[in-house]
């Protein structure tokens, strides 16, 4: 077949898409020769590689980047499941992700579990069902299924928000960060601190924060009424809920409170501030993450930094060089960071 009549035969059937052969007789070369010009899997000489690229340009072929991965078991595309897709601190640790998988030429596939382990690993399995060539999780608490899956497919994963004993991780020790807070308060003055927490049951951050409170304020020889420790819902709503139930107990209420998120700590702020109460001269407040509008509410919000974004981009250097089989550090620390504002000070003394 002569090289018009391949281009002829090509453009009179619009179903007819150009393959391997078309380029390689255009080019005068073999099919073997062709696929490792487009691949990039061996050297071919100058001549030869031109003529290829020449061809293939000419006949409009386009390489079949599916099949091109089967054979060579790379999907160029990363795995991603967190807990919530709403939250800024996940959303700032996938933009930063996404961002440093983008510079190598991954693909982001993101997946929200709602804090549920059932639905991590059912989102987990469609990614690695379909060849993702890593995964990133949230936290270290897992089904035991999602973690026999990783392994048995040997796809590199990372988990973040967490530092785990036994599985590669990005992130900062929950306890401490917290425990941090709850001294700063008690440095301030606070004996009555209470906490209002999003959900913690298959949530190890969640829980190792209540934990470092508890810790922080049992060195002082303290301990938090059971009152005081509230498990709600996520979002400004769970925290106006979370202060209401603190209120509604019939204990004497706190004169500080940490929340689990921003958000909460915002909801707990408007709800206070219905029920007649000054911030921080009657409460002090304490968030979670830091996020955008923290710093621009009245008074500002005195929250914990967990560098969502750098604990994002170190996920993703930490991937790139295990698809590239390079060697990486198991546990990166990224240390929280308390960021003081006005929505804290010394309580206020009893007349």
């Amino acid at each position: 077949m002569t090289k018009p009549q391949i281009s002829q035969e090509i453009s009179q059937d619009p179903l007819r898409f150009p393959v391997t052969k078309d380029v390689a007789e255009r080019a005068g070369v073999s099919t073997a020769t062709v696929s490792r010009v487009l691949n990039g899997t061996a050297r071919v000489r100058a001549d030869k590689h031109e003529a290829v690229m020449k061809a293939a340009e000419e006949l409009g072929f386009v390489a079949n980047g599916a099949a091109r991965a089967l054979s060579m078991r790379r999907f160029m595309a990363v795995g991603a499941v967190v807990p919530n897709i709403e939250n800024e601190a996940f959303i700032r640790v996938l933009s930063s992700f996404q961002d440093r998988l983008r510079q190598e030429g991954y693909t982001l596939i993101a997946a929200n579990s709602g804090y549920d382990i059932d639905n991590v690993l059912r989102e987990a399995t469609f990614l690695i069902e379909r060849g993702i060539d890593g995964l990133m999780l949230v936290g270290d608490i897992h089904h035991p299924l999602l973690h026999a899956r990783i392994a048995r497919q040997k796809i590199p994963m990372v988990q973040v928000f967490t530092l785990s004993t036994e599985r590669a991780c990005i992130g900062f020790d929950n306890a401490a960060s917290a425990g941090r807070a709850a001294s700063y308060l008690l440095d301030l003055g606070h004996t009555r601190i209470g906490v209002i927490s999003g959900l913690r049951k298959d949530n190890d951050r969640g829980g190792a924060r209540v934990e470092g409170i508890h810790a922080a304020l049992a060195a002082r020889g303290l301990r938090m009424l059971p009152e005081h420790d509230v498990e709600i819902s996520y979002g400004i709503g769970g925290g106006r809920d979370g202060f209401r139930q603190m209120l509604a107990s019939g204990a004497e209420p706190p004169t500080a409170i940490i929340c689990g998120t921003d958000q909460i700590a915002f909801g707990a702020m408007i709800e206070a501030r219905s029920r007649g109460l000054d911030i921080p001269g009657d409460l002090s407040v304490i968030g979670h993450n830091d996020s955008d509008f923290a710093a621009f509410l009245s008074p500002p919000l005195t929250t914990i930094n967990v560098h969502s974004a750098a604990i994002g981009r170190a996920a993703g250097d930490h991937l790139v060089s295990r698809m590239a089989g390079r060697p990486t550090v198991r546990l990166t620390e990224i240390d929280a960071e308390l960021i003081v504002r006005g929505s804290t000070a010394p309580p206020r003394a009893r007349g």
